[in-house]
């Protein structure tokens, strides 16, 4: 049976996401998809649904929507304070939920985006292989008051369990942001290399699911490059020395600079941090 979810208010930036939109690059159409793929990932293996599920990521402050029929949801990533009919619920637990329930977030404690699953998946249409919202792709891009979300409606409970997931979240406080050596460190002074390797950079104001820019610049001289390929976690030096780390929605191709390249769960960490915070990159070498 189909279900519905009314949007009562849509939150800062609530939009449907899965692990991505693949084999569309050449076409250069972003790869989109769920910023922290670990919470993503985890929300969606709590309730036994396939860890590509479509999900709601929730940035910053969270939505109040309503349900229409009886589900299973669970939320991961940031701690925003969740609610069900004005009562607290935890992260990283089933929730049941029935017909005509609220679901609310309160203050944002830890973290930048969470991660609602719901049991079966929302039902939502594939676009080019993908559930993932993207503005001139999709139909919609982000939820807007009054917006209905479907599902499938569920009788079953949560009822006694033998086992248990762990789920890490020290990722989401850390500040360290793991990463190799883009196709044009080699490029680098040493003096640029020493302030990559060493110095802690701010998140600025600039930052979106297209890419977070670093307030510090660094001392900058090189010339641009022949455009090339860039994909999620592709670090890009401008002329001015500002650093550009790119997220799920980088366009496919760039003409800066590839100075880093941040690890998958480099990405997820950052895509928790919020701006004004402090990360340093950890420059690992691949043997």
């Amino acid at each position: 049976m189909k279900a519905k979810i009314q949007v009562l208010q849509p939150g800062l930036y609530s939009s449907i996401q899965d692990i991505g939109r693949f084999g569309f690059r050449k076409y250069g159409i972003p790869q989109s998809g769920v910023m922290d793929s670990y919470a993503a990932k985890m929300s969606n293996l709590i309730l036994n649904n396939s860890e590509d599920a479509s999900v709601l990521e929730i940035t910053q402050m969270g939505p109040k929507l309503q349900f229409s029929e009886a589900t299973l949801i669970t939320i991961c990533g940031a701690f925003m304070n969740p609610k069900l009919n004005e009562k607290n619920i935890f992260n990283h637990s089933i929730i049941e939920v029935k017909s005509g329930d609220v679901l609310s977030f309160g203050k944002l404690e830890y973290g930048c985006r969470a991660y609602l699953a719901i049991s079966g998946g929302f039902m939502v249409d594939k676009v080019l292989n993908s559930y993932s919202w993207y503005e001139g792709i999709t139909a919609v891009f982000k939820l807007k008051k009054g917006d209905e979300l479907f599902y499938k409606r569920e009788n079953q409970s949560v009822g006694q369990k033998n086992s248990g997931i762990r789920v890490l979240t020290n990722y989401i406080k850390d500040n360290s942001i793991t990463a190799f050596k883009g196709p044009e460190y080699h490029l680098l002074s040493n003096q640029q290399e020493q302030q990559l390797n060493l110095f802690s950079f701010r998140i600025d104001q600039k930052n979106n699911r297209m890419a977070i820019q670093m307030q510090e610049p660094l001392i900058n001289e090189l010339k641009p490059i022949i455009t090339g390929p860039v994909i999620p976690g592709t670090v890009q030096l401008t002329p001015s020395g500002n650093i550009i780390v790119l997220m799920r929605d980088c366009q496919t191709t760039g003409g800066y600079p590839r100075i880093l390249q941040v690890s998958e769960d480099g990405i997820n960490a950052l895509s928790q941090r919020l701006a004004g915070g402090n990360i340093k990159f950890d420059l690992q070498i691949l043997k």
